[in-house]
């Protein structure tokens, strides 16, 4: 689509040597529409045997994305970009959907990888005698920013992603027209904590700096709320 416009993305990093890679996803088109969930957290069972309170919860509430994306080869062609006009003409959308898709297989262990994987699943330590205890570094899907615009920027892990695929070139029968649903999660700050890697510590801060964003605009709302009473009360 020609023209320049504030685009929606999806970012991950991939660890590669010498230092990470972003992997920016941006929307080739912002979508119509987006369902916004919030689940409230549970409630606190308490202690057995003592009185609890009722209103007490555990954790924080959930809070969670959903929308369609769609992508269209020839669009990108039309717009002139060298890369993209190559890639869209080589592959179709097939470079989107391979970016979308690995957003939910597991990153490798912390400095470990397949072969890091493999030698601690054996117990081998590097030294003469191996080392049965040493348990294989868990796997974590990937932690992925999803950016709406300047006040929405939230760590999130994508727990659904369903293609339809549409059109289709006549050469290699790829992808050209494509519509994505995208579910997503907002990650607590309780799950923030085991967060690490490059995209740790900036997790956090787009979690802080979202929240903040938020409970400020909250209070900016309070002078309607103000306003609102006094035109309810019978004074």
């Amino acid at each position: 689509m020609p023209g320049k416009y504030l685009r929606g993305a999806l970012i991950d990093f991939t660890e590669t040597f010498p230092i990470p890679i972003p992997n920016v996803i941006i929307f080739q088109y912002n979508p119509e529409t987006m369902t916004h969930t919030w689940t409230p957290a549970t409630t606190n069972p308490g202690t057995p045997g003592q009185a609890s309170n009722p209103l007490a919860i555990t954790g924080q509430p959930q809070e969670a994305f959903s929308f369609t994306l769609a992508m269209d080869a020839y669009d990108m062609i039309a717009d002139g970009d060298a890369v993209e006009t190559g890639l869209a003409t080589i592959s179709g959308v097939y470079t989107r959907l391979a970016a979308l898709e690995m957003l939910l297989f597991p990153t490798a262990p912390p400095g470990g990888g397949l072969i890091g994987s493999v030698t601690a699943a054996l117990g081998i330590t590097g030294g003469n005698s191996p080392d049965p205890t040493r348990q294989v570094p868990a796997a974590q899907l990937p932690t992925v920013l999803f950016i709406w615009g300047p006040g929405r920027i939230l760590p999130v892990r994508v727990t659904a992603l369903t293609i339809t695929e549409k059109l289709y070139d006549s050469v290699l029968l790829n992808p050209t027209h494509v519509e994505a649903q995208v579910g997503l999660r907002v990650l607590t700050q309780d799950e923030l904590k085991y967060v690490d890697g490059p995209l740790g510590s900036l997790a956090n801060t787009a979690y802080s700096y979202s929240q903040g964003l938020r409970e400020a605009l909250a209070l900016a709302n309070l002078a309607n709320a103000v306003e609102s009473i006094i035109g309810m009360l019978p004074l």
